[in-house]
């Protein structure tokens, strides 16, 4: 299973920079950024400086959306990127959250999402795509490779994933709804005559390695709580949309957000932000990976035992750097161990 992690782009960028540089040093494959122009600071200007700073992780957005850039300058600016530092960029991507709702915006249509994948996936693969009817091409980026990763909530959603996407973004890590979301993901795959396991599976959630207290597991709930206002400001427009029947969204999706009063986007992805008190410790402890290393551990080998090949961290908190240092010393490899050989029969 991979590892990757999620960064917000505050300044200074150095700092983002630098920790995607430790977390490359303690063997996480993917290093993801936030991409909201105006709450945190231009990412792919920042990915430029994290790409020449590492060697081998996959950089990109968890996630970027069609409405907010120019299609063809979203494919040129991987296509570019992928250039200069060789195809080591990825780009998940969605309707469209925080980046276009701060300009009072609305996420985009699933139609207009297909659509847009289609054509940033055949310019950023050197293809030619069919835009605003004109055939388009990049003269300089035919040896550029470019997976696209399509985060989802809702059964229409899950549906396009299948059909359109190189991988599978779900930004929560309960094992029953991972379950059910990977096997709606896969049925649509199939359907669409594609290979169902050819589809990477990517968890991202908030991981807070405690010391065992009961002070310390409190102190990581309350550090992550802020993720689950996020998720369920998602799901608040998937229950306005589908009801709450359990019929098209299971019902451990939707039942905690009874208490749901509305979100701040001024306030996302930040921990002790004032929205989230709705939230119980039930709903933190099994939309994130809380506790000492065990617990994550414990959590990892279920959820890649359902499918997911990459489980990447949300890492806005106050343990930076102590969870990027727990994790590579004490949870991927734990996770990553090869089981022991047999012993030969006598």
């Amino acid at each position: 299973m991979d590892i990757g992690v999620v960064l917000q782009t505050d300044p200074p960028a150095a700092r983002v920079i630098e920790l995607a540089r430790q977390a490359e040093l303690y063997g996480f494959s993917h290093v993801w950024t936030f991409d909201s122009h105006l709450l945190w600071q231009e990412p792919f200007v920042i990915y430029s400086q994290i790409l020449s700073a590492t060697r081998k992780v996959m950089v990109g957005p968890m996630v970027t959306n069609p409405a907010t850039r120019d299609w063809t300058v979203t494919a040129s600016l991987f296509a570019t990127l992928n250039d200069m530092f060789g195809n080591r960029t990825i780009c998940g991507i969605g309707r469209g959250d925080s980046a276009v709702r701060v300009i009072n915006g609305k996420p985009v249509t699933l139609a207009t999402l297909r659509e847009a994948i289609g054509v940033i996936r055949s310019l950023a693969n050197g293809e030619a795509a069919d835009y605003k009817g004109t055939e388009l091409r990049f003269p300089w980026g035919e040896g550029s490779r470019l997976p696209i990763w399509v985060a989802a909530y809702g059964p229409k959603a899950l549906a396009l994933a299948g059909q359109t996407g190189d991988g599978f973004i779900l930004q929560l890590a309960d094992p029953d709804i991972v379950a059910w979301s990977v096997a709606a993901v896969r049925a649509a795959a199939a359907e669409a005559g594609r290979d169902p396991d050819s589809i990477a599976i990517c968890v991202a959630a908030p991981a807070y390695v405690t010391d065992g207290s009961d002070a310390s597991l409190e102190h990581g709930r309350s550090q992550c709580r802020w993720f689950g206002g996020m998720v369920g400001n998602h799901v608040a427009d998937i229950v306005q949309r589908y009801g709450t029947d359990g019929a098209a969204v299971p019902k451990a999706l939707s039942d905690y957000i009874a208490g749901w009063h509305g979100y701040d986007y001024n306030e996302h992805g930040r921990a002790g932000n004032t929205h989230t008190d709705f939230v119980p410790d039930e709903v933190i402890d099994r939309f994130c990976l809380i506790g000492p290393p065990a617990v994550h551990v414990e959590r990892l080998r279920q959820l890649k035992a359902l499918g997911v090949s990459q489980f990447a961290i949300y890492l806005q908190h106050d343990a930076k750097e102590t969870t990027l240092a727990s994790y590579g010393e004490k949870v991927m490899p734990e996770i990553n161990a090869r089981p022991a050989a047999a012993e030969p029969a006598d």
